[in-house]
């Protein structure tokens, strides 16, 4: 077994782990039956879809919030991500961004869209620029990394709430904290994007996330920011670390870089990669 050295996330071999809660892979993003639920704890499990991404909701809650309290808190969440989508989507004419990149507002006049502007920048530096939110046609776009912003506004609005055993996935990207509803770590399995015969990597986690890039087996939808070519060294790469909008990041960078982004990714940071190399 080998041990992450992030405390709550453990990279596990397949004789130690029951059956994962949730899946990543080429056959699909999905999350598992939970089973048996616990007297004290109310399971409930929903998944919406915004005009770019589809979520589902895995909430682990505790029966003195009530049911009533737990559906507020879940509306909550989910009003947050269908927030980021209409405010922040850069494909909607009158969202912030569309609206920055015709220079019609400035970061500085909404705090959560120059917090967003931050990350970018502090991403592009983070990964020498494998990571760029302006080297796009149109301008800055940041879609690399808005997926899991969002996620992790929406598991915020959860924490709040007083939930605070939960997963929130996004395609092949997710959010976890605390404990599933079988009352131990959440268990994830990474799977490879292009040989099902390979054993999934496993990760027990309670609190973090799982950021990923090709592990859907769709190619050609990262480029390298360098060039405008669609990126071909890597079949996948996922980074888990504690936050979700920066390991989305991370993972698309890897992912653009090849072996080279080895030599800028932050060994001795909280962040660690998962890479599945080309044949």
């Amino acid at each position: 077994m080998r041990t992450d050295e992030q405390p709550r996330t453990r990279w596990v071999d397949t004789s130690a782990f029951r059956r994962p809660d949730l899946r990543l892979g080429r056959l699909g993003h999905r999350a598992d039956p939970s089973g048996t639920v616990p007297g004290d704890r109310i399971a409930v499990r929903h998944s919406v879809r915004t005009s770019t991404a589809g979520y589902t909701l895995l909430l682990n809650a505790p029966t003195r919030l009530g049911r009533r309290g737990v559906v507020e808190a879940l509306r909550d969440a989910v009003a947050e991500l269908r927030a980021v989508d209409l405010t922040y989507g850069p494909s909607r004419p009158e969202s912030l961004v569309s609206r920055l990149r015709r220079n019609e507002i400035s970061p500085e006049s909404y705090p959560p869209l120059a917090d967003l502007v931050d990350r970018c920048a502090a991403m592009r530096a983070a990964t020498d620029g494998w990571f760029d939110a302006w080297a796009v046609p149109g301008g800055f776009d940041p879609g690399g990394l808005l997926g899991g912003w969002a996620v992790e506004r929406a598991a915020a609005r959860l924490r709040a709430a007083g939930i605070h055993d939960y997963a929130v996935v996004a395609g092949a990207d997710l959010v976890v904290r605390g404990h599933a509803a079988h009352g131990g770590p959440w268990r994830v399995a990474v799977h490879h994007p292009t040989d099902r015969r390979r054993t999934p990597t496993v990760l027990e986690m309670t609190a973090g996330a799982v950021g990923t890039s090709g592990v859907s087996g769709r190619q050609g939808h990262v480029v390298d920011p360098h060039t405008g070519e669609p990126a071909d060294q890597f079949v996948a790469a996922t980074v888990v670390g504690p936050d979700l909008a920066v390991a989305d990041a991370y993972a698309t960078a890897l992912y653009a870089a090849g072996p080279a982004g080895l030599a800028w990714f932050r060994g001795n940071s909280p962040y660690r990669s998962l890479l599945a190399h080309q044949r």
